[in-house]
This record gives structure tokens, C-alpha cells and sequence, in this order.
């Protein structure tokens, strides 16, 4: 994928328009968009943003001579300015680092010094060594640790799970977010509570208009959309996120659970079908090495992704369990071997994945 451009990156997703609105009820008015009073997420935007930066600078070690900064890398992480070379301009109190989940945070900086220690190998990747691997036909090529792992999509997609998903699903649409204050106004921003909701809607990145807009979108926006032909999932979650904000200014908090049932429910979908999708190209490549490393450290970042989810359909075990099949036999990011996996291991692992989901009927067309 080629790497986004920053410039307007913020004004794409949060460039406001006009809506009609629908009648639920005597007390609850649901927009068409998400077009509300005293809407804020501009924190959320911020770290979309920097996400993207990281990823750009990431994806120039897929070029021979490219060397990484690990020390630019996890200043970029923790958003020390001095030192992360930012293209954009954001706050110091916002950082990507600080709102991942605590237990994984140490795992982000040890991926990016891996990353790091990997761009530094002047020789091309195989067992046992690190380097850029190409595809059998030339057209991709991919830096891979010894053991074949692409570090590039765990940080990416892995901070899209224990950062943007957890922040979403587990922190602001949580117990203790979604018991602040719904009476006091704030100019610009609501309620708190409606504050809250308004964060979480953020991490989803797309434009307020979506699905009716389905472009420019980022990061869960774009699987989303990837995923929204099979599963419909762009308008189950829009009118959730409408459903739940409208509800929020009703005091309705019965619909409001409702809608982060279904937040809860289609945003693991998305994950979980994205594996499964990352998968099933693995094993249609399956004897091209750089395809499929690519590929399965995709599904690596997207199964992980399941535990943040307070209503998730997989035990830890499970998740650990799934990832263990698709990583050669271990659920350690750093043992992980994908030049050991094996094809029925695979299909195990698809198999666990959809049976948990309820897609087994169309886990082969994913």
C-alpha cells in the first residue's frame, strides 16, 4: 500500500456537512451523519495521524539502505517531539504510547528497536537472517526478521487493536466512561459522557458522512470497508455510533448499551474476519515466502487484536491458541517463526477463528 499523504489529513475526516434526521422516538432524534452539537475528537484525529507517520517512516525500510532510528521510532511513539522528526504538529499532552493497553506498551518499543536492528542488515532475508525478502515474481518485497516475521504490520495493525480498539471499545464505551457526567455542557465538546462517545467514534476513522462518504478513510475505516461487502459493516457500525451519541443527549441509556453492544459486536467482526481474510491469502500463496510472511503478520496483528474487546467472543487461551497456529507454535511476537508455519495449521486456526464468529459459512470467501 502506498503511504498516505499527511497534508489534510485531519480536515478529511472531521470536514463538516448537513444532515437530515430520522425519528426513533418521542425522545431521541438519530442524525443521518454524525452531526451533532458540541462534537470533539480531535485528540483521536491527532493520533490517527501520528499513527500514519509512523507507519510511513516504517515502510521505508522496505527499501535496500534504509536504516531505521529506533530512537526516532519510539520518540514518535511516545510523542517526544525533540526527537520524532514529526511532519504534523501535535500536542504535547497526545501520544499513542500512553493510550496503549499498559501491559502491551513495552511491546511496541521492543518491536521498534527490532525493527531497527533488522533495517540494518545489508543482506537479503532467509532463515535465520534478517533482511528484505522479495516475492517470486519481483513485484513485492518486504523486511522481514529471521524469522520471517514483517515487524512493520505488528506495530501498525498491532497498534490499531491495543491502542485505537481498546481505547474505543474497552476504555471509552467502558463502565467508567459511560458513567461521567451527562448534565454539565461544555462549550465544544457536550457532556462528558457525550465527550466520551464522541472519542470512540474517532478511533473508528472515517468521515462523519460515512457510509454515504466512504472515502477518505483510515486505519479500521479502511478494513471496514474491506470487510463491508460480506458483512455489511459500515452501516451496522455508523448507525450504532448514531444511535448510541443521539441516545447519550436523550439520557436513554438503555438504547446507549444497545448501541455499544452492537459497537462491541461488529468491531470484532471486522478484526476477526480481517485474520481470517490475511489467512486465507496466506494459503493461497503459500509457497511464496515474502507473500505469505506479509500476509500472516497481518493475521498475527488482527487475531492479538481480539482481547481488547470487554465482550469478545475468545478466552485469552483461545486468542493465544490461534495465534500459536498461525505463528509456527508460539503467541510470543518474538518466537514466532513463519518460515516453520504450516498449512494445516493454518486452517486451524481459520477454523477457530470463524467457528468463534459465527462465520464459518463464509470464512473461504473472506
Amino acid at each position: 500500500m502506498k503511504p498516505v499523504k499527511l497534508i489534510g489529513l485531519l480536515a478529511a475526516i472531521c470536514a463538516l456537512g448537513f444532515s437530515s434526521c430520522n425519528k426513533d422516538d418521542d425522545s431521541m432524534v438519530i442524525p443521518d451523519s454524525y452531526i451533532f452539537e458540541n462534537v470533539n475528537y480531535e485528540g483521536q484525529l491527532q493520533r490517527l495521524a501520528m499513527l500514519l507517520e509512523i507507519k510511513n517512516y516504517v515502510a521505508t525500510a522496505n527499501t535496500s539502505g534504509a536504516v531505521l532510528d529506533a530512537r526516532r521510532l519510539k520518540a514518535m511513539y511516545a510523542n517526544d517531539a525533540s526527537l520524532a522528526g514529526w511532519q504534523g504538529a501535535y500536542d504535547e499532552s497526545k501520544q499513542l504510547k500512553g493510550k496503549t493497553f499498559e501491559f502491551q506498551q513495552d511491546v511496541f518499543d521492543q518491536l521498534m528497536e527490532a525493527i531497527a536492528q533488522a533495517s540494518a542488515s545489508a543482506v537479503e532475508g532467509s532463515p535465520g537472517q534478517a533482511g528484505i525478502v522479495f516475492s517470486q515474481d519481483g513485484s513485492k518485497q518486504y523486511l522481514l526478521s529471521e524469522k520471517g516475521i514483517e515487524y512493520a504490520e505488528l506495530i501498525e495493525k498491532g497498534l490499531m487493536g491495543a491502542c485505537f480498539y481498546y481505547q474505543a471499545v474497552g476504555v471509552y464505551l467502558g463502565d467508567e466512561k459511560m458513567s461521567a457526567d451527562n448534565e454539565t455542557v461544555a462549550p465544544g465538546e457536550g457532556t462528558a459522557m457525550e465527550h466520551h462517545w464522541d472519542e470512540a467514534f474517532g478511533y473508528y476513522g472515517v468521515p462523519r458522512d460515512f457510509p454515504s462518504v466512504s472515502e477518505p478513510v483510515f486505519f479500521w475505516g479502511i478494513y471496514s470497508n474491506r470487510r463491508d461487502p460480506l458483512l455489511s459493516c459500515n452501516q451496522k457500525m455508523m448507525d450504532a455510533f448514531l444511535k448510541g451519541r443521539a441516545a447519550i443527549s436523550a439520557n436513554n441509556l438503555e438504547a446507549r448499551d444497545e448501541a455499544i453492544a452492537e459497537l462491541r459486536t461488529n468491531w470484532e467482526l471486522i478484526s476477526g474476519a480481517t485474520a481470517i481474510s490475511y489467512i486465507n491469502v496466506a494459503l493461497d500463496g503459500f509457497d511464496d515466502v515474502a507473500l505469505r510472511a506479509h500476509a500472516l503478520s497481518e493475521a498475527i496483528a488482527f487475531t492479538y487484536t481480539l482481547q481488547f474487546n470487554p465482550e469478545r467472543h475468545f478466552s485469552v487461551d483461545e486468542v493465544n491458541q490461534a495465534l500459536r497456529l498461525i505463528g509456527g507454535g508460539s503467541e510470543d511476537f518474538f518466537e514466532m517463526n513463519l518460515y516453520q508455519v504450516e498449512r494445516g495449521a493454518l486452517e486451524q486456526a481459520r477454523d477457530l477463528l470463524a467457528a468463534g464468529l459465527g462465520l464459518e459459512s463464509l470464512m473461504i470467501e473472506l
